[in-house]
């Protein structure tokens, strides 16, 4: 199955083999990547760069918003009372090229601001150079119409973001800073409705500061609130469609299932040439030795009556030999006690031989597909052999569970931890036995250990 490095001169790692080789992200301080999935307590959303990323779009749209908007009515009011002379028709294919762009500049933003991706709806353009088959191409696209809907609705919309935003923020800071305002322009007066307070010095103005910070977690949840409006909004005008977002589901699971192919069709050819190997350097030796023996056996059997018994039990030991390391490569191909009863003997057996005391829990309602017991027992078997060999480990555990339709395997160690996957290397090879059914391979091997390696292999596919 190839070998397990392990370096402990370099961090540890999460790793993820599934369907490619992929790094395990995970989301900073305020638990979301977007605003459409950060938490809501008001120290994640002081803490998170979302909310002031988020509050610095809403306060400057506006300025695009206008912008597109002047843009569009002086353009499509030209391009359409010129359009009897021609002259309109360059113009608004110019103006529509010109508002493609604004919305692909609007995702950059909205992904920059609000941290979330809107993939590109636009169908393929023509191929070829001709800018009019191109033209047609982008005019007969349903983004294109979308795109200038979106910003057509910028200004309106940004308009409401801005005031709000002005108002409750405006309001935050004063409150915030009446110390300093106090300092400088004498005694204030803050009114809350009935409700009025004077604050002639710094140090009367403390309480209203502390109102202040009521109205910053008020600015901070409103500024989520519309900023999950406007990301919304753009999902729904500059992404793709449902049809679309479906075709391209299909496309990538198309993709994935190629690549699982191809890495199982590796996998399985990486598995005969490996038998082909042992049986050329083991069995198929001890064979021809034992044959070669019987033969100078014959040869002597009427002069050296002494020395033909010995040939013969000489032959009759690698013959034996042979038998065993036969019975170890079909235990290798597939084992005859995971057929017969199923996974959990199958890995105490393993564990069993296994030169550190292992733990074996197996939990399976029902026995899984064949695939999947084949599956976990290699996996289990490739990471005793790993510990056996690089982990000093002193003992280790193997538990197989069911998790609503997966079958979940973990093997930990208490070894030196810094496994390394390598390309060809075993736990690459145990990722591309997992592919083939669409499973995915995580390891976590810090140095100084543990090193804890899970299989997520389906149940059904």
């Amino acid at each position: 199955m190839g070998e397990l490095s392990r370096d402990s001169g370099k961090g540890g790692s999460a790793m993820a083999l599934g369907g490619a080789w992929k790094a395990v992200v995970r989301g900073g301080p305020g638990g979301g990547t977007s605003v459409l999935d950060g938490a809501w307590t008001p120290i994640d959303m002081a803490r998170s760069s979302l909310t002031w990323r988020s509050a610095l779009y809403l306060a400057v749209s506006l300025a695009f918003g206008l912008g597109w908007f002047v843009v569009l009515v002086v353009g499509l009011a030209l391009s359409i009372a010129t359009a009897i002379i021609w002259v309109g028709i360059p113009l608004l294919a110019l103006l529509m090229i010109a508002w493609r762009f604004g919305a692909m500049l609007e995702r950059g933003l909205v992904r920059a601001a609000f941290g979330v991706a809107i993939p590109s709806p636009y169908r393929r353009l023509a191929p070829g150079r001709n800018p009019l088959a191109k033209l047609k191409s982008m005019a007969a696209d349903p983004a294109t119409w979308k795109d200038l809907l979106y910003l057509g609705l910028l200004f309106p919309v940004a308009l409401v973001e801005f005031v709000v935003s002005a108002v409750v923020w405006g309001t935050t800071g004063t409150l915030l800073f009446m110390p300093v305002i106090t300092a400088f322009d004498g005694g204030v007066e803050v009114s809350f409705g009935f409700i009025s307070y004077w604050a002639g010095n710094p140090v009367t103005a403390l309480p209203v500061s502390v109102g202040g910070l009521v109205f910053l977690v008020l600015a901070m949840y409103t500024t989520r609130v519309m900023a999950i409006g406007h990301a919304s909004l753009a999902r729904l005008l500059l992404g793709q469609s449902s049809s679309q977002a479906e075709n391209r589901q299909l496309r990538e699971r198309t993709a994935h299932l190629q690549a699982s192919r191809a890495r199982g069709v590796d996998a399985a050819e990486f598995e005969r040439r490996r038998i082909e190997r042992d049986l050329h350097d083991g069995a198929q030796q001890r064979l021809l030795a034992v044959a070669m023996d019987i033969g100078r056996a014959r040869a002597k059997l009427d002069d050296d009556p002494e020395g033909a018994r010995a040939l013969i039990e000489q032959a009759h030991s690698g013959t034996k030999e042979a038998i065993s390391e036969l019975r170890d490569l079909a235990r290798g191909i597939y084992p005859a006690i995971l057929t017969d009863r199923g996974l959990d003997p199958a890995l105490s057996g393993l564990a069993g031989r296994a030169p550190v005391p292992v733990e074996v829990d197996v939990d399976l309602p029902e026995r899984p597909p064949a695939a999947v017991e084949s599956i976990a027992y290699f996996i289990v078997a490739e990471s005793l052999a790993n510990i056996a060999k690089y982990a000093r480990a002193t003992r280790a555990s193997v538990r197989v569970v069911r998790e609503d339709a997966w079958v979940v395997v973990e093997v930990i160690d208490n070894g030196v931890g810094g496994a390394v996957a390598r390309r060809n290397g075993g736990l690459s090879g145990l990722a591309d036995r997992a592919a083939t059914i669409d499973g995915m391979l995580i390891v976590d091997s810090p140095p100084g250990g543990p090193t804890i390696i899970r299989a997520d292999l389906p149940c059904t596919w």
